[in-house]
């Protein structure tokens, strides 16, 4: 029995949440430094686990489809994360990564024909803007590299996102194979990345093994299978207006296990970044297409996330 539609947001929300533990248990418990080795690990082995459960390979045009989707919600989109996150200064990665329903809202006019509606804008800066208040730290001198990774990391997933609706599944291919596609494909090309910057894997302790099971099952391997089974349910806009709940989400993680302090100006950016997200999924882009098809069922091929922000 397909979901309700309260329940289906619901179950997509999970995945940014997730996202939102990613540093806690980075810092707490894996290698220091290692960002890449964090994302191979994080990717590789989660979908190839996928790739075994589903057991469905790529056809045709989504051998290059997948490498594609798999190269700009991974492969690209966690290096340029991490870098930007080590090189700009409080949580400033975070905020640009939450203005990522804007950029949807732009990618969907060029890639979807949906034209975004000024309660869309004004919700995406109102999420953005909460983000801010909760992320935010001391100022820093600006890096402009960083700055161009947060910027590009957040269209990389943003693109990501919208063609993932746009080309939609093949027939009889589900939500779990698409997505063990997709982590393997960004996995194989951070993998040399990796080894070039970073060289050999570390050695591992208890600790950085069963933070490492953590990342790669239930933050990867579940929460981006929940992210694109939600994507082919519901409007790119309404899921991509459930990211800000990983840097909120990460903020809640500090002060409970961190003990890191939330001030009042926190808890007012957080209720503005929470209501923003309530309201995304009620916002309707003007002239949209009909992209959304049973599960299971193929679309037809239109031609042919240091701060909170380390959370995807």
């Amino acid at each position: 029995m397909a979901a309700s539609r309260p329940a289906l947001i619901a179950l997509t929300a999970l995945a940014p949440v997730s996202w939102g533990t990613t540093y806690a248990v980075t810092t707490e418990f894996l290698p220091a430094d290692r960002p890449l080795f964090t994302a191979v690990m994080r990717a590789l082995p989660a979908g190839l686990l996928l790739l075994a459960l589903a057991r469905v390979l790529p056809r045709g045009a989504w051998w290059w489809k997948a490498a594609v989707l798999g190269a700009l919600n991974i492969g690209a989109f966690f290096p340029l994360l991490f870098l930007s996150a080590y090189r700009l200064p409080g949580g400033l990665a975070a905020v640009v990564s939450s203005a990522g329903p804007l950029f949807v809202a732009g990618l969907s006019a060029v890639l979807l024909g949906q034209r975004p509606s000024a309660r869309t804008l004004l919700t995406g800066v109102a999420a953005a803007f909460g983000v801010s208040l909760v992320v935010l730290r001391a100022a820093g001198a600006l890096d402009a590299l960083g700055l161009l990774a947060a910027l590009a990391a957040t269209a990389s997933m943003s693109a990501g996102t919208v063609l993932t609706q746009r080309w939609g599944r093949p027939e009889g291919v589900g939500p779990l194979a698409l997505t063990g596609w997709q982590l393997t494909a960004g996995g194989l090309l951070i993998a040399p990345l990796a080894l070039l910057v970073e060289g050999a894997p570390p050695a591992l302790d208890g600790r950085a093994v069963g933070g490492y099971l953590y990342l790669a099952v239930a933050n990867t391997a579940v929460a981006y299978w929940l992210w694109f089974r939600g994507i082919g349910r519901l409007t790119a806009t309404q899921v991509t207006f459930l990211g800000p709940l990983s840097p909120l989400t990460a903020a809640v993680v500090g002060w409970a296990a961190l003990g890191q302090a939330l001030t009042p100006v926190q808890l007012v950016g957080m209720g503005l970044a929470l209501g923003a997200t309530v309201a995304g999924q009620f916002v309707t882009p003007r002239r949209a297409r009909t992209l959304r098809f049973p599960e299971g069922n193929a679309r037809p091929d239109a031609r042919d996330a240091t701060d909170g922000a380390l959370r995807r």
